[in-house]
């Protein structure tokens, strides 16, 4: 703890503790406290308790025993409303928006200004907007519709709301797993300068080098239980992911062996007007490619066009040869091509349906006979995948949304790998999972490339994409703008490509 929180009360603590559901127990005797000044960081494998410590915060959840105090006054939120009343605001990594309504209406939605007969005061609803965005150092017009604004920008709208609130314990949970380095820059800027103005921010994410560059003090949890709480300063990256795992990680990103074969996917010339343009290049067999660029830049659209799911007014996909028909996925998928999409809950699994209907959506011909299921074949099935993977899980009937998100980032793999594709985009593919999951998709990336499939990557990390790219591709508003051996790609180089500088 530094000197100055050291001798300031915290604005917020949790006593000891404990949270049930059921036969789980969430949280067993956690204590924290945010002080003023300070980002505390919160972190721990997936499962373990993050998410709940959150909602107790928050107001969601009252503890089964234990103590919330804040400003040393212990409380008991009877939901969001009444710790909002307390100073409280916690922004998730999915910003919830109203896109139809102006940036101030959404900073302001339910404590408008109001002027005679209960009109709204537009005019002092949008400077008092602007004046909350000018504090933060971040131009943004309070009369734009929310609609079509990057999620860095809605992260700091919900910032907004939070201020204009008079929130002083600011909750970030995973506020950077879709932003790109430049916009988490952004972010962090404004966050150390709420917390030099006087709030306690408590930071979740996965990202560990942002643990180190933005907190001042990390509490680690582990299966619900508190493991450690240390200054950053004092704990070494070794240290902490022993914490958060229980074993070390000697290697985020496994030794690529293999020799990359002949091309197994070449895009030529692919375009989509206002989106991307002339898009070419080639992945080759045994080969990890990566696609780098900011979040806008069309990296995730030239994918899908790929696969098909999205049209193309230009340009001709080639698999092995053969030249694929555009805007078909079935057709993608017969040629051996396998996606796993960005957003793994909307696009990749549907929640409500089992673990083992899920991991065999794509080979629904091979589980069925004469247009009905065998669920003797779709269990033997999902069960190889899914114990191949390490896919941890109680019953494979079970809804896929009970498993954690490492896991079921497991099952779209396990599902898509079923297919035994030769070409492999995998976009994002650790987004939200914690280091022990992140070092386990890895490990089987670099497997399956080993084992002669080709893997284009699309990845806002660039750690991620340097550590296990062969070749480096960059976009830049819709255009390839560079293209960078293992060697040559450095941070540095990417960077400047990604933001259309000369390399």
């Amino acid at each position: 703890m530094s000197a100055l929180t050291a001798k300031v009360p915290p604005l917020l603590e949790l006593r000891d503790v404990h949270k049930s559901f059921a036969a789980v127990h969430a949280l067993r005797g956690v204590s924290l406290a945010l002080h003023p000044g300070e980002v505390h960081g919160l972190a721990g494998e997936n499962g373990a308790g993050k998410s709940t410590v959150v909602r107790v915060i928050g107001g969601e959840h009252r503890p089964d025993s234990g103590v919330v105090l804040v400003d040393d006054a212990p409380v008991g939120f009877s939901g969001p409303r009444d710790a909002q009343r307390h100073g409280i605001a916690v922004i998730h990594q999915e910003p919830t928006q109203f896109p139809d309504l102006t940036v101030a209406e959404n900073v302001f939605m339910g404590r408008q200004p109001v002027r005679s007969f209960r009109r709204i005061d537009r005019a002092s609803m949008n400077a008092k907007a602007a004046e909350l965005f000018e504090s933060l150092g971040v131009p943004i017009d309070p009369w734009r519709v929310t609609r079509g604004l990057s999620i860095a920008d809605q992260q700091i709208i919900e910032i907004g709301k939070a201020l204009s609130a008079e929130a002083r314990i600011i909750v970030m949970d995973e506020p950077t797993a879709a932003l790109s380095t430049v916009e988490t820059e952004r972010l962090f800027r404004v966050a150390k300068r709420l917390a030099e103005n006087g709030a306690a921010l408590l930071f979740i994410s996965h990202r560990l080098e942002e643990m180190y560059e933005i907190c001042h003090r990390v509490t680690v949890l582990r299966d619900g239980a508190l493991v450690t709480s240390s200054p950053m300063a004092d704990i070494d990256r070794d240290t902490l992911v022993r914490s958060m795992v229980g074993r070390s990680v000697e290697q985020l990103y496994p030794e690529q062996t293999g020799e990359a074969g002949a091309e197994a996917l070449v895009v030529a010339g692919l375009t989509r007007a206002g989106v991307f343009a002339d898009v070419s290049f080639s992945v080759r067999r045994g080969e990890i490619v990566g696609l780098a660029g900011l979040v806008g830049s069309g990296r995730s659209e030239v994918a899908r066009a790929i696969f098909g799911v999205d049209p193309l007014d230009a340009g001709q996909v080639l698999v092995d040869g053969e030249r694929l028909p555009l805007g078909d996925p079935r057709a993608a998928i017969r040629a051996g091509v396998a996606m796993v999409p960005e957003d793994r809950r909307e696009q990749g699994l549907i929640l409500d349906l089992s673990i083992e209907r899920n991991a065999t959506l794509p080979r629904l011909g091979a589980v069925s006979r004469w247009g009905l299921v065998s669920r003797a074949k779709e269990r033997s099935l999902a069960a190889k995948w899914a114990d191949r993977l390490g896919v941890k899980r109680r019953r494979l009937t079970d809804p896929v949304a009970t498993l954690s998100g490492g896991n079921q980032q497991k099952v779209v793999l396990g599902k898509w790998l079923a297919t035994e594709p030769g070409v492999l985009i995998v976009d994002e593919p650790t987004r939200g999972i914690d280091i022990g999951a992140k070092v386990e998709v890895h490990a089987l990336l670099a497997e399956l490339a080993a084992s002669g499939i080709a893997v284009l990557m699309i990845s806002s990390e660039l750690p991620e994409v340097l550590g296990m790219a062969d070749r480096v591709l960059v976009m830049h508003e819709g255009r390839l703008t560079e293209e960078l051996s293992k060697e040559d790609a450095t941070e540095e180089s990417v960077l400047q490509a990604a933001t259309g500088g000369a390399s």
